[in-house]
């Protein structure tokens, strides 16, 4: 991480869960709160005004919900902030349309203190994030949708990925930032930024969580 302080929009409803939210928030190290929102409309709005780092992000939220209030924010608006849902909801319809509507990070509301944190950090830094829970839900969902016969031989030559693009891949869907993947492959982060750019370009994608999400449902990891 740099020493730069990671700018942070609250949006969530609960005001007990609101305020503890802001308190941790505001205690770490590292970390700045901008401003809290108490619905998805006025979340919109600070977002655009205020042009956080990191939107965490309930999903049930009064006037316009979480999703589609982080589809507003990157799909409409084009901001450039990472959003991170936050949120009690674990079934597999919520986290694909919260993934498909943009969202960077999905983290369940019964994490620990320090997993926020760094959920966090590796959305600030364009890193997916996906919480264990929520893998698994994911994962389980892949298994009982991917055709039989799908591999990821097959898959990977229907988007035309070389080896080596399979292998920073399955590093993004590991969570990992270019600086990390760098470090792992001994390569440049130029080298990392290039593969990543090519994965995204050969899978139709915009950003990296999109990506590690197309990874898994097709079999490519």
């Amino acid at each position: 991480m740099t020493n730069k302080e990671i700018s942070v929009l609250l949006v969530e409803d609960h005001e007990f869960t609101r305020m503890g939210l802001a308190m941790k928030i505001e205690n770490t190290k590292g970390l700045k709160l901008l401003s809290q929102a108490i619905d998805g409309q006025e979340g919109v709005q600070l977002a655009q005004k205020l042009n956080p780092d990191v939107v965490l992000m309930d999903i049930g939220l009064p006037k316009m919900d979480g999703i589609s209030a982080t589809k507003k924010i990157k799909e409409e608006l084009k901001l450039d902030c990472s959003v991170l849902m936050f949120t009690s909801r674990d079934n597999k319809e919520d986290i694909f349309a919260a993934f498909k509507a943009g969202a960077d990070g999905y983290i369940m509301k019964g994490s620990n203190s320090q997993n926020l944190i760094n959920a966090i950090e590796s959305v600030s830094t364009k890193a997916a994030w996906i919480d264990s829970q929520i893998a698994r839900v994911v994962l389980s969902s892949i298994q009982e949708d991917r055709p039989r016969n799908d591999n990821r031989e097959n898959a990977a030559k229907k988007y035309g990925l070389t080896k080596k693009e399979l292998e920073v891949l399955g590093l993004i869907v590991d969570g990992l930032s270019n600086q990390e993947i760098s470090q792992r492959l001994v390569v440049s982060i130029s080298t990392t930024k290039a593969h990543v750019h090519n994965i995204l370009q050969k899978l139709y994608l915009t950003d990296r969580t999109k990506a590690a999400v197309i990874a898994l449902k097709e079999g490519l990891v």
